[in-house]
């Protein structure tokens, strides 16, 4: 990267630089971390149980677009219609009702691999999966039906996703909803399948519960609670970890169920947004499974210093990336480019080092 590069992140950071770049992780060291790198497929899952078609997806995903090679990803996600409506989703630029549109952003942002619903990548399967790895997300949240629940529901089969050319499949379970034990057990059925097929699988891990949020406080997003959560979803075996970005922590405490220890707090974390995620990559088996933060929903005007300020916090970490859809998306083409480009500079630059 060059210094102008460089100049530019700290620019769009502002006076939050110095408090992130400079950080210093003392809770769970650097040394302990299966840090990213040009050989992390080879490295980490060559000694696993993923058969070499697996490998071979897994490396189409690290090896595609900007980041290719470098152990980092930036994936387009744009499932948003489903659970949160298509007029939502796509009236702020509606050339993405188009599903082509979607795929031209990844195309053009030069993503690691694009992530939709079976409709969006289907309906341009043979045109485009040989140019881009596709990530077909399998299951939804339907919230047409009313009331609504915090349900997720297949909408299409593994072998679907295989037939149009997938290199993997994603899928969300919302761990601590009333149907997280089905969701559980039908994802790690749907995972194992994706493996038999040679398919890469990629789990969104979120929490839902009306009872993470107490006291005026929601601890959704606590670093304990999501880090859990990781923790299940490398269990049943995803190859990557989508998270939501840690705002806070004491889930566990604060919601009083559930297991925990003083030292999660004392000595493995901090209130500091990278020591917060680190936790996050600590229970992805110490980062032999790859952490990708989501980029959150747009906020407008201050998108591109959120989506910057998200990726060196991910990276600083021992993170592998982001995945970010609606700041890209909800915008002008031209614009969400730019925005997709700024984050995989974060990436590719060597001066933001891990914490």
């Amino acid at each position: 990267m060059t210094t102008a590069s460089v100049s530019k992140t700290e620019d769009i950071l502002q006076d939050q630089a110095s408090y992130l770049l400079e950080h210093q992780c003392n809770t769970i060291d650097q040394s302990n971390i299966h840090l990213p790198g040009s050989d992390f497929v080879s490295r980490i899952f060559e000694s696993t149980n993923r058969s070499p078609q697996v490998l071979r997806s897994l490396a189409s995903l690290y090896n595609h677009g900007r980041l290719g090679k470098s152990g980092y990803l930036s994936i387009l996600p744009v499932d948003q219609g489903i659970e949160h409506s298509a007029g939502a989703s796509f009236s702020p630029n509606p050339i993405y009702f188009d599903p082509e549109n979607i795929i031209k952003l990844a195309l053009e942002a030069d993503c690691n691999a694009v992530a939709s619903t079976f409709g969006v990548l289907a309906s341009c399967s043979r045109k485009y999966a040989h140019k881009i790895p596709f990530v077909v997300k399998i299951n939804h949240n339907e919230f047409l039906s009313h009331p609504s629940t915090y349900d997720q529901i297949e909408f299409g089969s593994v072998d679907e996703a295989w037939n149009l050319g997938a290199a993997a499949i994603g899928a969300t379970i919302y761990f601590g909803s009333e149907g997280s034990n089905h969701q559980i057990v039908q994802i790690a059925q749907a995972f194992e399948r994706a493996h038999e097929l040679g398919m890469a699988t990629i789990l969104w891990c979120y929490t839902r519960n009306s009872a993470f949020k107490t006291n005026g406080v929601d601890y959704h997003t606590s670093a304990d609670l999501t880090g859990q959560a990781n923790h299940l979803g490398v269990t049943i075996q995803a190859d990557i970890i989508k998270q939501k970005l840690p705002t806070n922590n004491g889930g566990y405490n604060a919601v009083n169920f559930g297991k925990t220890h003083p030292k999660v707090y004392s000595e493995l974390s901090s209130d500091h947004p990278i020591d917060l995620c680190r936790y996050q990559v600590a229970n992805c088996y110490m980062g032999r499974i790859g952490l990708i933060n989501s980029g959150g929903a747009s906020s407008g005007a201050s998108d591109m210093a959120e989506a910057v300020t998200t990726a060196v916090i991910n990276k600083r970490a021992g993170g592998q990336g982001l995945i970010l859809g609606r700041k890209a998306f909800q915008r002008p083409m031209k614009e969400g480019v730019e925005i997709l480009n700024a984050v995989q500079n974060v990436y590719l630059d060597d001066s933001v080092t891990i914490a």
